[in-house]
This record gives structure tokens, C-alpha cells and sequence, in this order.
């Protein structure tokens, strides 16, 4: 995917585990990377520094953004932070979750509602939409007219809830407040399995 910035979605799958209350499940994580040719920013640090680090090649790592702090999602984030030196960017919200994987160290910098993250020439735009995590932020880039959701919204619905932190009521009211709003042929790149777009969620909400 490009524009005309040069602008580009790299992506990679990596493999692992996913643990909270008291439960391991393997799963197979998305990398994002968002950029050009010469800086980019990473979506989530799963499983894999090395596996990251292919899908960033040669770049400048701007910033490690956190979709939640899940530790699938989460959890080679300061290692990466040490090899790139890029802050790792966290909806404060999500402290709780974070402290569950990092009790010992913090993220740099934090993500609020709106927010615009500048990257190679274009915006990404948060916007906070808790229920999966309290945390839970996406991540809109209308100059690629995509949005990256974490596990907040994937193909087929909502993201998980039942879980600590988690509320189904509320990832439904934040998918409807946030993401619905944007244009139907939003791509969504998701925290696991396949894009999918907001028009196609659009009807599976309703």
C-alpha cells in the first residue's frame, strides 16, 4: 500500500504466547510498520525483536506505538526500545495491564484521544476506544485510508472481552463512537488474522 508521500504498511505475522488470568494461549501476532523509506513507526511489539527489525530494514524508528498493553502486544517493546532508541508511545489508561508484563520499567510517552502522531509527511490519529483494554487505543492514517485496531475491532466483529480489564459492552459503544464514523472503505489492519474494512464491520454490528 503507498501514496504519493512514498508512504507505505509493511507488515509481518510472528508467533507466541498470549497469558492473562491465569490462562497461555499461542497466537500469532501482526507487525505493522508505517513510514518510508527513510523512518517509520511500529505498531506493537510482539514475540520477536529480529522479527520486527525485518519488516523495519535499514529505517530510523521513530516512535514504538501500543495499540494495548496486552503482553502479546507488548512485551518485547523495551527490548526494542533499547536496539532502536524510539520512545514506546501507551494510552495511560492501560497502566494496570502494562505493569502486568513490565512491572519493572514504563513506557516514555503518553497517548491521548486525538492525538496526531507526524510520520514520513502524514498524520496518524488516535483514537482511544477502551473495552478490550481499558487502554485500547486505534490508529487512523487518512493518507493511506486505513486504521489499525489492535484487537479492538477485527475481521467478524469486536475483540475479545470477559477477560480483567475488559468490558463488552464498551468495546461495542467505542467501535460505534470511533471507528464507524470513518469511511466505508476504510482498511482495517488488525492485532491477529486478516484486514478486513469498516463497511464489512459495519454490517456485522448491525
Amino acid at each position: 500500500m503507498a501514496a504519493g508521500t512514498g508512504l507505505r504498511v509493511d507488515h509481518a505475522v510472528t508467533s507466541g504466547t498470549f497469558s492473562l488470568d491465569g490462562e497461555t494461549h499461542e497466537v500469532d501476532n501482526n507487525v505493522w510498520v508505517v513510514g518510508d523509506d527513510d523512518e517509520c513507526v511500529v505498531i506493537d511489539a510482539p514475540h520477536s525483536v529480529d522479527d520486527i527489525l525485518a519488516v523495519v530494514g535499514g529505517r530510523t524508528v521513530k516512535a514504538i506505538i501500543a495499540t494495548h498493553a496486552h503482553d502479546d502486544h507488548v512485551r518485547v517493546a523495551p527490548e526494542l526500545r533499547r536496539r532502536v532508541g524510539a520512545p514506546i508511545l501507551l494510552h495511560p489508561a492501560d497502566k494496570p495491564v502494562w505493569e502486568l508484563t513490565h512491572a519493572d520499567e514504563l513506557w516514555d510517552v503518553d497517548l491521548s484521544d486525538e492525538q496526531s502522531i507526524k510520520i514520513a509527511g502524514a498524520s496518524m490519529k488516535v483514537l482511544h476506544t477502551p473495552g478490550h483494554a481499558p487502554g485500547a487505543v486505534c490508529l487512523y492514517v487518512h493518507d493511506l485510508g486505513c486504521v489499525f485496531t489492535g484487537d479492538t475491532l477485527f475481521h467478524g466483529g469486536p475483540g475479545a472481552t470477559g477477560r480483567s480489564f475488559s468490558d463488552a459492552d464498551l468495546i461495542k459503544e467505542s467501535i460505534r463512537a470511533r471507528l464507524l464514523e470513518l469511511p466505508d472503505d476504510t482498511v482495517v489492519h488488525t492485532g491477529h488474522g486478516e484486514d478486513t474494512t469498516i463497511g464489512q464491520e459495519r454490517v456485522n454490528l448491525e
